[in-house]
């Protein structure tokens, strides 16, 4: 085979592209599930049993996966610590009192890190901080109870079945109630001679309140009775007014903590205000002497300038007579020159 046609060079470089790509998606998809690409925070916790959970398994807040184990360590021989790492972007919902649990993610699924949601009131979890756990139940725990259960309940069915065949065969007085008709009629006849007894009883009490003798006992009896209605009415208006009056002092004390906490806000402001204005005047004379010191400074400069200006311009004098001497100089130089030269032509005549 050639391996220098153009073809196999093609396919080789599609095999090395796809090769690079496959690589590249693993990396990506191995730093997303251990949060390499994402920032993050990380939390401890400590169980006296892990029950089968693993690095890299994944943490969940709300039913949301927020992180992934990082770690887990045996600390002693009753302590396990669980290092966690969490998205940041969910920190702001995590509080300090929240708690991990262990839990699966389906009925026959891997173990997972469950973290309880907390409190209003809570303070938000710090980075490294360490968090509550509950320990998780363990599946033999949960077999044994089932199988307690079990037990209790074939118990329960054999019992149960005897008490039916009991029934069936004619035992028992739970037989009779239901087969013997006998047994049925002499209860009801029972009954109907209980309401009789009832209704002429209630004749007699009614025929009673209207004796004579006894009218004033029966008088007295529902004033007795009239009294605790009454007193009961009057104990549950003392109760009334005494809420209204604890809310009243509920309420009185909330609006002086509001007036108190009104007047501490107008102290704060009134503090922030003077240490603003301190502050101001502390600038202001700041800029004002840096000013100063600038324009003095500049003064100086502008003196310096000045009085080399000033120098200049009287070595420029100088230079300019020492020019006018020398120039003169030449000048006499030139003029004698000029009579020696005249003498010179004058003699040659």
């Amino acid at each position: 085979m050639n391996t220098h046609t153009q073809k196999f060079k093609v396919r080789l470089g599609l095999f090395i592209m796809g090769g690079l790509a496959l690589f590249v998606i693993g990396i990506f998809l191995i730093g997303k599930q251990k949060n390499l690409f994402n920032p993050v925070f990380k939390l401890t916790t400590t169980f006296y049993n892990v029950s089968g959970l693993q690095v890299g398994s994944n943490i969940r807040f709300s039913g949301i996966n927020v992180g992934t184990v990082d770690n887990i360590k045996i600390i002693n021989d009753s302590t396990v610590q669980v290092d966690m790492l969490i998205n940041k972007n969910v920190q702001r919902f995590i509080k300090a009192d929240c708690e991990a649990g262990i839990g699966s993610a389906g009925i026959i699924g891997d173990r997972i890190l469950i973290i309880t949601q907390g409190g209003d009131d809570a303070p938000l979890a710090k980075d490294g901080q360490h968090i509550a756990s509950k320990e998780p139940v363990e599946t033999d725990a949960i077999m044994a109870s089932l199988k307690v259960t079990a037990d209790n309940t074939a118990i329960i069915s054999n019992q149960l079945a005897e008490i039916t065949v009991k029934i069936n065969n004619g035992n028992g007085t739970l037989w009779k109630l239901i087969q013997d008709s006998t047994m049925a009629e002499n209860i009801n006849q029972t009954i109907v001679s209980l309401r009789k007894g009832s209704k002429g009883l209630n004749e007699n009490m009614n025929a009673a309140k209207d004796n004579f003798f006894l009218r004033g006992y029966f008088k007295k009896k529902e004033k007795a009775i009239q009294k605790v209605k009454d007193d009961a009415l009057e104990k549950k208006a003392d109760e009334q007014k005494a809420i209204q009056k604890e809310e009243k002092a509920a309420q009185k004390v909330k609006d002086d903590s509001l007036e108190k906490k009104a007047d501490e806000q107008k102290v704060i402001q009134k503090e922030e205000k003077a240490a603003q204005k301190v502050k101001d005047k502390a600038l202001e004379k700041k800029v004002n002497e840096e000013q100063k010191v600038i324009q003095k400074e500049e003064k100086a400069a502008l003196k310096v300038k000045d009085e080399a200006l000033e120098k200049k311009a009287e070595e420029q004098k100088v230079i300019q007579k020492e020019e006018k001497a020398s120039q003169k100089v030449k000048d006499k130089a030139l003029e004698k020159k000029i009579e020696e030269q005249k003498e010179n032509d004058k003699g040659e005549k």
